[in-house]
């Protein structure tokens, strides 16, 4: 192999590896919601069927059957939800409903997003969460109750 070839192959690497490295950074990393939540009448039937208005927050959990991580976000989740009283966690399984990821703008899964009782979108995570990160952002909202 000549010297091109070798360039070609670090580069690849060098490539490849802050790719992978942008993509671990990103992972389960909260992303506040723009300043004008969506209202209720924009969200997808099968979202506003599963908000509730007794806690302060719900958490809709976007997953497909096939998702590794999903399954562990679903179990941190409900963790959590289970012992906040102000959260309710919904795993909502997009596999054959893609059109609802869509509609949302889920790019990957699993995606989590806070609603607050009236549907506006509060924050996404893309990943699986970091239950304490998660619970500092959401604490303004508890406390609005």
């Amino acid at each position: 192999m000549g010297w091109t070839g070798l360039w070609i192959v670090l580069g690849t690497l060098l490539a490849g590896t802050l790719a992978g490295a942008l993509l671990r950074w990103r992972e389960g990393r909260i992303r506040p919601t723009r300043d004008e939540p969506a209202p209720t009448a924009e969200l997808p039937t099968q979202v506003t069927e599963v908000l509730v208005a007794a806690p302060a927050v719900t958490l809709v959990q976007i997953s497909t059957t096939f998702c590794s991580p999903c399954r562990h976000a679903h179990a941190r989740l409900a963790a959590l939800a289970e012992s906040t009283p102000e959260l309710h966690h919904v795993d909502l399984d997009v596999t054959h409903q893609p059109e609802v990821a869509h509609q949302l703008g889920v790019r990957r899964t699993p995606t989590t997003i806070a609603f607050d009782a009236n549907g506006a979108e509060l924050l996404r995570v893309s990943g699986v969460p970091v239950n304490d990160e998660l619970l500092s952002a959401l604490q303004p909202h508890f406390a609005n109750r």
